[in-house]
């Protein structure tokens, strides 16, 4: 099979088109082409009246070596790599002790999966309900000002990620192919088969939602067990050596390999650990608020005469600013035809978060609209940076009214400096509700000083992100963890704690579906190579 890149065609090309640029790319007769299969396709949206389709092909030859031996130093061509999955390990016959496998996010998903395709047959513990009672309940902050503190956007099965703009891709270096393999379960599970080749595929919340019980099915055919609303409250450590766990109900559970992909806001585990006497450390995170304008607006500008075309979809974006108070600004998680969503896990607090289905057919455009931030700006004790979270998210709280609606402001009104009254064109879509007003007092000065320079530097990149009518929401907390749960970069084992194996987004090793979803794989195979004796290799 042969690799073909860059292969570029016009928007409305056909699939006669197609062909034809593939014979003509590899100099070859008509029939001396096999097949073709799309392994991605991506745009250049550069020149708006004219986007070009991009496509990386696997072709598949009558003579394969002659054709290679015609087209040497063709950087273009090569052998297409083998990207099928690879398991490291299988269970052996009567093993005494299962693993665990602490949170069912995308990073304890795949976990959970690998360790039950091993043969492993993990337990699952979930703090958070079934995805379905866990999406009643978070229906109910929405819709009611009913906050669940564990079961929310952030607890229960599927993690954050299912109440996201689901997006499947990342930017992590990927050696062996983890993301093929992430992909491919997907697929299996329901998700649609164009994730397997489009640049930026995604799912959306509805989607992911089917998709999450279909894979906890597989774990369980496969002799997994789950455990629903079963919070850790203690890791048993014997001379550093995990011995087992204690759950909030009193039970026990005896094991020496523990997977922990609690996610970024297990806020009390987090503590927990730290008690332990388990390292972590601190580490840079992001805040800010959401942005939203007409989704319109964001097509016409990417896209031109283009916007709307089928294949194309809603138009996304990523900008960045470097403010002149050194802090960098920058676009997260920008969710095309998305809303913005209450995504707070305590009570007392607002937090904001970027939600799409599989169409991003909503009016409104949103994203995070970001500033980088560092331990330097919450010294002192470990957690301290969590503490800094709450602090401002209790603020928001307050600034929103007390009762979970969020604060917010127009864009011209914060660009100027005064308090916004009424909503314009745009109305915002977060769920209670959103209490205009004066923004400044929600985020530290350096926060506020930086976005407010960077919006009208960002209308140099999209004509109109600087409109009075856009609207902030605030604000934007948890774009990730603020610890890291430090690991051996070998055995991926907690660095003072063995048995135990920090993973994903809350132990600061990931950052979107994709990344923990890989990480859970990772961490996985380090689990199963312990369990029959053999030691994980980079």
């Amino acid at each position: 099979m042969l690799r073909l890149t860059d292969v570029q065609l016009p928007l409305d090309h056909s699939d006669d088109d197609l062909v034809a640029a593939i014979i003509a790319r590899l100099g070859i007769a008509p029939t001396e082409l096999i097949s073709h299969t799309v392994f991605r396709r991506g745009y250049d949206a550069r020149k708006k009246n004219a986007i070009a389709l991009i496509y990386t092909l696997d072709i598949e030859v009558r003579n394969e070596a002659q054709a290679l031996k015609k087209l040497k130093g063709n950087r273009h061509v090569s052998i297409a790599p083998d990207t099928s999955y690879k398991f490291v390990a299988q269970a052996p016959a009567g093993l005494k002790t299962r693993p665990v496998v602490i949170g069912f996010g995308p990073c304890g998903i795949f976990a959970a999966l690998i360790l039950a395709q091993s043969g492993f047959k993990p337990i699952v513990l979930e703090r958070g309900k079934v995805v379905r009672e866990r999406t009643k309940d978070t229906w109910g902050l929405w819709r009611k000002r009913e906050l669940h503190p564990e079961s929310n956007v952030q607890f229960g099965e599927g993690g954050a990620g299912t109440f996201s703009d689901g997006k499947l891709w990342t930017q992590v270096k990927d050696p062996k192919h983890y993301g093929r393999k992430v992909l491919t379960e997907f697929v299996k599970a329901d998700a649609p088969p164009e994730i397997m080749y489009v640049s930026k595929p995604h799912i959306g919340t509805f989607r992911l939602v089917k998709m999450v019980e279909l894979m906890r099915e597989e774990i369980v055919k496969l002799g997994g067990e789950f455990r629903f609303e079963s919070k850790v409250d203690d890791i048993e450590i014997d001379n550093g050596q995990v011995r087992g766990l204690k759950l909030a109900d009193g039970s026990h559970i005896a094991t020496d390999h523990v997977v922990l992909a609690i996610g970024h806001s297990a806020r009390d585990t987090f503590e927990m650990i730290h008690a332990r006497g388990i390292y972590i450390e601190p580490k840079p995170f992001s805040i800010g608020f959401r942005i939203e304008h007409p989704q319109s607006l964001i097509d016409a500008c990417r896209f031109g005469a283009n916007a709307g075309n089928d294949v194309l979809g809603a138009a996304d974006y990523k900008i960045v600013h470097h403010a002149s108070n050194g802090r960098s600004v920058y676009s997260f998680c920008m969710c095309p035809g998305g809303t913005v969503v209450a995504a707070a896990s305590e009570p007392g607090r607002v937090v904001t978060n970027g939600m799409s289905q599989y169409s991003r057919n909503e009016r409104n455009a949103n994203a995070g609209i970001v500033v980088g931030i560092t331990p330097d700006d919450y010294p002192g004790h470990p957690l301290a940076g969590m503490e800094f979270q709450r602090q401002w998210e209790s603020k928001a709280f307050e600034l929103g009214g007390s009762n979970y609606d969020a604060p917010g402001q127009l864009v011209g009104d914060f660009i100027a400096n005064r308090p916004s009254t009424e909503f314009g064109s745009v109305i915002p879509s977060y769920k209670p509700g959103v209490k205009l007003g004066d923004l400044n007092p929600s985020l530290p000065t350096y926060v506020i000083d930086a976005i407010r320079e960077a919006l009208p530097a960002f209308e140099k990149q999209i004509k109109g992100f600087s409109m009075n009518d856009a609207v902030l929401t605030g604000i934007e907390t948890r774009t990730s963890s603020p610890i890291r749960i430090k690991r051996d970069d070998n055995t991926l084992q907690s660095i003072n704690t063995k048995g135990l194996y920090p993973a994903g987004e809350g132990a600061g090793y990931a950052g979107g579906i994709m990344s923990a979803a890989m990480d859970g794989i990772r961490v996985a195979e380090a689990v199963a190579l312990s369990m029959v004796g053999r030691d994980a290799k980079k």
